[in-house]
């Protein structure tokens, strides 16, 4: 990944509303984008906030608890609010910016400025 395209800010921690969950982060790169995908498990895409203001990438949101069918004897997923903010750096185009959820996962794509991208160049005979 290029140096500074997208650091992290901040970290959840606990507040007095509850748990703030700190979900898996794994951020890819490619020549035309940086890929962003985090693992919020039984979150709806209603309840997620994704946000892009001043630079900063945003992810908040809220993790419901499960049903419980019986007497608990382990619990790793636990409800509450999630929330990680990202530095974007300035090669990504944040007007383009597009994010999806799908089974448990939520894929954000932060494309590059053209003007950043590599390009290709016809080398001609003379």
């Amino acid at each position: 990944m290029a140096k500074n395209a997208l650091v992290e800010q901040a970290n959840g921690e606990r507040t007095r509303t509850g748990n703030t969950v700190l979900p898996r982060v794994d951020i890819y790169e490619t020549d035309q984008e940086i890929l962003l995908q985090a693992d919020v498990p039984g979150v709806a895409p209603g309840n997620v906030d994704l946000r892009y203001e001043r630079g900063e990438l945003t992810l908040h949101g809220k993790r419901a608890a499960r049903p419980q069918t019986g007497e608990a004897i382990l619990g790793e997923n636990e409800a509450g609010d999630f929330y990680r903010v990202f530095q974007l750096h300035e090669t990504i185009d944040a007007s383009k910016i597009d994010a999806e959820l799908k089974q448990g996962v939520l894929t954000v794509h932060l494309p590059k400025h053209e003007a950043v991208k590599p390009k290709l160049v016809t080398v001609k005979s003379a």
